[in-house]
């Protein structure tokens, strides 16, 4: 049976985990008798976490029909003729309201019925609890039949083998991509000498053979500005291949930008003038001295506004002789400090730049310190989308599980339990450590 993702905002991610197999229609019956069977409504239901007559009952809700789900026979029926384009639209739209949550777009929640008979959903990653909107013609329905409580974490085994299928294909993929970039390599000119006799070869011919045999025309190309680029391209094919450690300094300098390299020169000034500090030399320059952080933020700012890539970002971290837990809090103040509310957003839209600085084990409790740096200091608002934030890096493979359970069990202690941000990350590892124990049952 062909599966699709749960979610139209996560139709094209080949690698979302949480799967749904695709609508399946069947028109019976005739006259006013003819009505639509939805064949493996039991399978998506199933898929959901839901009954499948709340699916039902929804569309003939939102169709204005009749609509009925045989417990025994597992039938759903639709008085009248609909579509399945139509049908999995209206299916699209019950996602939103009841199965995916509203902070961080996970369909892993579970349907909640108040005292005051109010209807929410309680995510299991995030921990945030959505309000329905009780206006909908579905909530006086799901308030008469309540969903039967869970006997066991079969849905979230099968979530977590789904999620293990994905990090195999994900691997794979990186596998291929190593075996490209080998091949690639491979077919590259191993010596300098080597690149600039096919180079020149080349131009020869393009140039033609006349050119070749004049000694007018070698003394024009030295006065022609086009052989000086031509020399220039030659150089450029040096440095591509030239792998020496001078060549490559040259290349990250000729990377960065005027302002960059200032600011770079301008960091490591500051660094060893702070190592020895003296009144007398602040009375020679008559100045105060200028904060590295302020300085490193302000960089990173400047980067951003003109619109630099990550690897543009990456290489100016290699120039930078500070200190990598320095580098990182400098990033998310100056990629995140204006942002008031919508940071999980914020940090989804801007994942890439993190993923340029976290490529080895290491970086990620770096990046989870810079973290809980950040949120001390942010406001009671924003200390509560910590753990939104977190589910978007680890749904990115930004984070991996043991080191946010490493870097929870350093952070809280027992003089820490009662701050803000532990309270917050808490929901989140309790869901990490949940899933954790499944996968040692399985």
């Amino acid at each position: 049976m062909a599966l699709q993702n749960i979610g139209a905002g996560n139709r094209d991610d080949a690698f979302y985990r949480y799967k749904m197999p695709k609508m399946i229609t069947k028109i019976e019956g005739r006259g006013n008798g003819i009505k639509t069977n939805i064949v493996n409504m039991v399978e998506i239901a199933k898929a959901l976490a839901r009954p499948a007559s709340y699916t039902t009952k929804y569309f003939g809700c939102e169709l204005g029909a009749q609509s009925k789900f045989d417990e025994k026979t597992g039938t759903s029926h639709v008085n009248g003729a609909h579509d399945t384009a139509k049908l999995a639209a209206l299916l699209e739209n019950f996602i939103k309201k009841y199965v995916q949550c509203y902070g961080c777009g996970n369909p892993e929640t579970e349907v909640v019925i108040t005292k005051n008979q109010m209807i929410t959903l309680k995510c299991a990653a995030c921990g945030y609890v959505s309000d329905v909107d009780m206006r909908d013609k579905l909530t006086a329905f799901i308030l008469k039949n309540p969903p039967e409580p869970k006997k066991g974490p079969k849905d979230k085994r099968a979530m977590r083998r789904a999620e293990k299928e994905r990090l195999k294909e994900g691997e794979a993929a990186d596998e291929e991509q190593k075996k490209l970039k080998k091949e690639a390599s491979k077919k590259k000119p191993s010596k300098d000498g080597a690149s600039k006799v096919t180079t020149t070869a080349t131009k020869k011919k393009n140039q033609g053979s006349d050119e070749e045999h004049s000694p007018a025309g070698s003394q024009s190309d030295e006065n022609d500005p086009a052989a000086v680029d031509d020399n220039d391209d030659d150089d450029d094919v040096q440095w591509q291949t030239d792998t020496s450690l001078e060549a490559a300094r040259q290349r990250i300098q000729e990377q960065l930008n005027a302002v960059t390299s200032e600011m770079v020169m301008l960091s490591t000034n500051d660094e060893k003038s702070s190592v020895k500090k003296s009144p007398e030399h602040e009375s020679i320059n008559g100045t105060k001295s200028i904060d590295p952080h302020e300085m490193l933020v302000n960089g990173f700012k400047e980067l951003f506004e003109k619109g630099s890539s990550p690897s543009q970002l990456k290489c100016y971290l290699e120039s930078f002789s500070g200190t990598t837990q320095e580098a990182m809090d400098a990033l998310l103040e100056a990629l995140f400090n204006d942002v008031e509310k919508g940071l999980a957003k914020s940090v989804a839209a801007r994942k890439n730049y993190l993923a340029a600085v976290v490529e080895d084990e290491g970086s990620q409790l770096v990046l989870l310190h810079s973290i809980g740096k950040f949120f001390t200091k942010a406001s009671p608002d924003g200390a509560k989308e910590v753990a939104l934030v977190l589910k978007v890096l680890y749904d990115a493979d930004l984070l991996e599980e043991e080191f946010i359970l490493e870097w929870y069990r350093r952070g809280c202690t027992s003089d820490t339990k009662s701050s803000p941000i532990w309270k917050n990350v808490k929901p989140f590892v309790e869901w990490l450590q949940n899933a954790e124990s499944e996968s040692e049952e399985e």
